[in-house]
């Protein structure tokens, strides 16, 4: 297996990296936290530190949403026609996609993932840019009402100043799918990124910088989530708030918008499940299900972590996964021949090893043991893929482990399937496997969840809602038309005839 030195980092990622403490960016210029505090931030497939941030405390946070707020009233981007406020956003997206390798690099180094597919999380960021820019040059945005005696319509208006805190998972995708409907909507963004992964979008705010951007309309706060996050959640002049993570931390988030009636939008976690019938071709389903728990080392809040098996077909079908898991090359997340990284964090490693530990000690059945995993030459936080089955009452079946672990479980009615799908307390996507359209369409939308797809999991379609319901999410979703009406507010303009 080849490996990746720093000598073999693109230039400009060096240059990155070494060019002192990382700043912020606010209102166009990079900005040390006024405290002089910083952290570090480390390569989680070697454990060596990457970079130095500063980390911004509330002050600084408040300090950032004022500069936002001034943009938004003062730079004329808000008063923009919408093409040419489409066109900046293209120019933006063209920035990135030039500088996809550079960025995919920092990404991989930053968040462990496998270079290719931080690569298609940066694509992912430039066509969701591309969609939204497009679109709101292609919505009406005034609408006339019939009203008797009145000429009366309504038209949509940008909100201001909007806050974003994005998780350490999907760092840049996850910018993209947030800040893309608020820009093109004439909003103004402060963005919180995760302490573990901020290197992205400090680069991506030095881009929007060279592209004309008008200064403070994109504005990037590092921090740590307890002092940088919980101060952008409780400002006052935020118009909207968007917080993608845990369910437990999105509930201080959401009670500290309330305070300040600030609108909040809430993308959070989830324990999908994936109800397989007994008519499935069962190495390709198997295939599918197996990349979709390692990919990105099962840090996907909508991956399929239980799967619901007909009892007909259940042995077969986890002979055939216990096979192919066994396959997995996990490697260092540079290093072509790697399949699967390591996790984020030490604290997330030992997340994943203690749910293995706890469900087991509850009775679960260990079809593929996991644990930890060594990488020769490597002293990062490694883990192999683990197949658990047994009572869905099990810990390791009720809770989110955000690791590459899926939970089995036989089924034999149609009925019983939906059932057991439903009892979570999450909702935020399912799969159904069958080659009965009709069966696979009524059992989709029995489902409680925002998404459920048809012999598929993870599926993202610009142009098709994706949220959560319960315990994964509210406010609102992304990726469509109606994400972009949340960054518009709605005014009434009535006159008696």
């Amino acid at each position: 297996m080849s490996t990746t030195t720093a000598s073999e980092l693109y230039p400009e990622v060096k240059a990155f990296l070494e060019g002192g403490p990382l700043k912020g960016i606010v209102g166009g210029n990079e900005v040390e936290a006024n405290s002089g505090e910083t952290f570090v931030t480390s390569d989680p497939g070697s454990g060596k530190q990457l970079a130095e941030v500063f980390s911004f405390q509330a002050a600084d946070i408040d300090m950032a949403v004022d500069v936002a707020d001034a943009a938004f009233r003062k730079t004329g981007w808000a008063q923009l026609p919408q093409n040419e406020r489409s066109a900046l956003l293209h120019r933006l997206a063209d920035a990135v996609e030039k500088h996809k390798p550079m960025i995919a690099q920092l990404e991989s180094l930053d968040a462990g993932k496998i270079e290719a597919q931080a690569q298609g999380d940066v694509q992912n960021f430039v066509d969701t840019m591309r969609y939204f820019a497009d679109l709101a040059q292609h919505v009406q945005r005034r609408s006339v009402l019939a009203v008797p005696n009145h000429e009366a319509w309504t038209v949509r208006q940008p909100y201001g100043a909007c806050g974003f805190i994005f998780p350490w998972n999907f760092p840049f995708l996850l910018i993209g799918w947030g800040i893309a409907p608020a820009l093109a909507a004439g909003n103004t963004v402060v963005i919180k990124p995760a302490e573990d992964t901020p290197m992205s979008a400090i680069y991506l705010a030095r881009l929007a910088k060279e592209v004309g951007i008008p200064d403070g309309v994109i504005n990037v706060v590092p921090g740590l989530g307890s002092v940088a996050g919980a101060a952008l959640s409780a400002n006052p002049k935020l118009k909207r708030m968007s917080f993608t993570g845990s369910p437990e931390v999105g509930r201080l988030v959401a009670e500290s918008c309330g305070r300040n009636l600030v609108p909040v939008k809430l993308e959070l976690g989830g324990k999908g499940a994936a109800v397989l019938f007994n008519d499935i071709d069962i190495p390709d389903t198997a295939e599918k299900l197996v990349n979709a728990i390692t990919f990105h080392t099962g840090q996907v809040c909508c991956d399929a972590t239980r799967w619901l098996v007909h009892k007909d077909i259940y042995d077969e079908f986890v002979n055939e996964c216990v096979g192919r898991l066994k396959k997995v090359q996990v490697g260092y997340q540079l290093n072509d021949a790697s399949q699967m990284g390591p996790v984020v964090n030490e604290k997330q490693h030992k997340r994943v090893l203690s749910y293995l530990e706890k469900g087991q000690a509850e009775g679960a059945e260990c079809l593929l043991e996991g644990g930890a995993a060594k990488v020769e030459g490597y002293n990062g936080y490694y883990v192999k893929p683990a197949l658990l089955a047994g009572s869905l009452d099990n810990v390791a079946a009720r809770e989110e482990i955000f690791g590459p672990v899926a939970y089995l479980a036989p089924f034999e009615t149609e009925a019983q399937a939906i059932e057991m799908t439903n009892a979570t307390d999450y909702g935020l996507a399912n799969s159904v496997w069958t080659s009965d359209l009709s069966r696979a369409a009524r059992v989709a939308e029995a489902m409680c969840a925002g998404n459920s797809w048809i012999n598929a999991h993870n599926v993202f379609a610009h142009g098709v809602p994706y949220a959560g319901i319960n315990k994964s999410g509210m406010g609102g979703g992304v990726l469509s038309v109606e994400t972009l009406f949340d960054y518009w507010r709605s005014l009434s303009v009535v006159r008696p005839l």
